[in-house]
């Protein structure tokens, strides 16, 4: 296959470029920094200029023959949420999201991708309690819920064009970044605990499984629409921290009160303090295969 990447230097981007080259497929990635994406990449990475994503399309010659597009740009979510930090996370996910798509459908047909499959997160559900959620929920309206919507909705618009799968990613477990990254500190010095009591569910899955599941996403003609990427036991947080706890040898008895995180994170604290008890169906449906479908070993895998 030939794969087009976008934010294929980040977390989850630079692990599916090199699943993709370790099989043997053609990679592109468009960057901002071609040079750097090289660097980072590997010289034998295509990589093509968008410097301004949510002003401009992506040079078309980059797509045109692709097989299938992989759309993972968006600002981190983990920050204070300032009214600017709030925009720049809306507009870089839903705008770059329109430009690809009017890129993709000006192709002509026979040279234009056959699947889109492009980024979303479990956060579309917005908060719940206890109950377990697939594709069928609505999408809730909180801040995150909204973002999740909006961006879904820009990759819908290539629908009438190519196949457009929208894997909703929950929180991804790696040592090198996102969530786990800035849970290590306190556990590694045994200060780590369960958050605003912990009952909260995560929605967590291995790096490896979520790439697995993006490929799986870009191949398969069944897959198309919302898609969880999220393992298939959830656990709340108390069980995670538990879990994390065991894997580091460390006790993971202290709580962290909801009040220290709102005023340490804001508006933001609302992801860890609430959460979504989400369950993979379509994913199972289509025949995926967890390597990590349980906690502990998905944490042990993690941080080898």
């Amino acid at each position: 296959m030939r794969v087009v990447v976008t934010g294929a230097t980040g977390l989850i981007g630079a692990a599916v470029v090199g699943a993709l080259r370790d099989r043997g497929d053609e990679v592109v990635a468009l960057t901002r920094d071609p040079d750097r994406g090289r660097e980072v990449l590997g010289r034998d990475v295509e990589c093509h200029a968008w410097p301004e994503p949510k002003r401009s399309q992506p040079p078309g010659a980059a797509l045109e023959g692709a097989d299938a597009v992989i759309h993972l740009l968006g600002e981190p979510i983990a920050q204070r949420w300032t009214r600017e930090a709030k925009r720049e996370i809306l507009d870089s996910r839903v705008l770059p999201t329109r430009s690809l798509v009017a890129a993709l459908t000006a192709l002509p047909e026979g040279r234009r991708p056959s699947a889109l499959v492009s980024q979303s997160a479990t956060g579309f559900y917005g908060p719940h309690g206890d109950e377990p959620i697939d594709e069928a929920a609505p999408a809730g309206d909180d801040f995150l819920a909204v973002v999740a919507a909006s961006w879904e909705r820009e990759a819908e618009a290539a629908q009438s064009a190519l196949r457009v799968a929208l894997p909703r990613t929950g929180v991804v477990l790696a040592s090198d970044g996102g969530a786990l990254t800035k849970m290590l500190p306190p556990f590694r010095l045994g200060v780590g605990g369960p958050v605003a009591g912990g009952r909260q569910y995560v929605p967590w899955i291995h790096r490896d499984d979520a790439v697995a599941a993006l490929l799986l996403c870009a191949e398969d003609e069944r897959a198309s629409g919302p898609i969880n990427l999220s393992a298939p036991h959830p656990v709340t947080n108390a069980e995670l921290s538990h879990a994390l706890g065991r894997v580091l040898h460390r006790p993971a008895v202290m709580p962290v009160p909801a009040a220290a995180l709102k005023l340490l994170y804001g508006e933001m604290a609302a992801t860890v303090l609430t959460g979504q008890r989400v369950v993979p169906t379509r994913l199972l449906e289509l025949g995926f295969e967890f390597e990590y479908a349980e906690l502990e070993p998905a944490l042990q895998a993690a941080l080898r």
